[in-house]
């Protein structure tokens, strides 16, 4: 059995072998059923992807993405919000990635908060309610600070920065797309440059000389006007804030929950370990913990099998 996790941007699928990433931006015709192909085998699946603004509503993106993968596999079960499996396009299979995270770590970690830091995202789960995480909607979590809309790759850089200090001058920033919150932790040396899988803002090169220029852009400069220094200052002021806004809602999930300790994923995993005092699942599942829902179902799935 194979895991997959389908994103709005990202394909993600665990088998036997290991992790396959694949860029698939959904909202762009990007070819699901071609990259599901080589993968023709029983799958559990869950799914973030129906949120695509290429679909008219959520319902619509369930019903093409089930009906595009079971062309592919026929035999893929979808999980849930509600914890089951499904193969038909309920309502219910709208964003269930996070909580098969929660339903594969919940016994073994049931005093942790889980933090899984993706290139969009991230997901702040308390592992010891998990009854109550049930049925969460991608609102209520919202709402809840269990979901924050900020990862380390694609997030633009002005959705976090209403201005910057730059020689001392408070500097408003433009909201164009001009910089990504991979041009930051590319130029602060916490993503290397193979790990900026997405598209750059102005398709451009994936270094840290075209991040620094990129990232110039937000306060509308060329490199030549601030420096290299001034670009670097940017970087690092929308790392500040970045790490501030996901500490301060990790925390109010351990005072809430009562739980003692942080466990990370994603490809934030190692940085936010750091940064937090947590420890990275990597030790425990290998790579896969950077596609940790698409392992996380499979893992699930073979559970309830194993049980049927």
């Amino acid at each position: 059995m194979i895991g997959i996790d389908i994103g709005g941007a990202n394909l993600k699928v665990v088998d036997d072998t290991g992790m396959h990433i694949h860029y698939c931006p959904l909202w762009q015709g990007a070819p699901l059923a071609e990259l599901l192909e080589p993968y023709a085998e029983p799958a559990a699946v869950v799914m973030s992807g129906e949120l695509a603004d290429c679909f008219a509503s959520k319902i619509e993106g369930i019903r093409w993405i089930v009906g595009t993968v079971r062309a592919a596999i026929p035999d893929a079960a979808f999980y849930g919000t509600d914890a089951a499996f499904h193969t038909r396009p309920v309502p219910a299979l709208a964003a269930a990635n996070w909580l098969a995270s929660a339903d594969y770590l919940r016994e073994e970690y049931a005093d942790a908060v889980l933090l899984d830091v993706g290139s969009t995202t991230a997901d702040i789960i308390p592992l010891n309610c998990f009854e109550s995480l049930k049925g969460l909607t991608d609102t209520r979590r919202l709402q809840k600070q269990y979901l924050l809309y900020t990862g380390m790759l694609r997030t633009n850089v002005a959705t976090l920065l209403s201005a910057v200090t730059l020689d001392g001058t408070v500097t408003p920033v433009s909201t164009e797309y001009f910089a990504a919150s991979a041009d930051a932790h590319l130029v602060l040396g916490q993503i290397a440059p193979e790990d900026y899988i997405c598209p750059a803002p102005d398709n451009g090169e994936k270094t840290r000389d075209a991040a620094l220029r990129r990232l110039a852009r937000v306060v509308c400069a060329d490199l030549d006007e601030i420096g290299r220094d001034g670009a670097t200052q940017i970087a690092r002021q929308f790392w500040e804030t970045q790490r501030t806004l996901i500490a301060r809602a990790v925390g109010r999930a351990l005072f809430r929950s009562g739980a003692g300790r942080v466990i990370t994923a994603g490809i934030g995993a190692d940085l936010f370990a750091r940064e937090l005092g947590g420890v990275t699942l990597e030790g425990e599942i290998g790579e896969v913990s950077d596609a940790l829902p698409a392992y996380a179902v499979r893992e699930v799935a073979l559970r309830q099998r194993a049980c049927d």
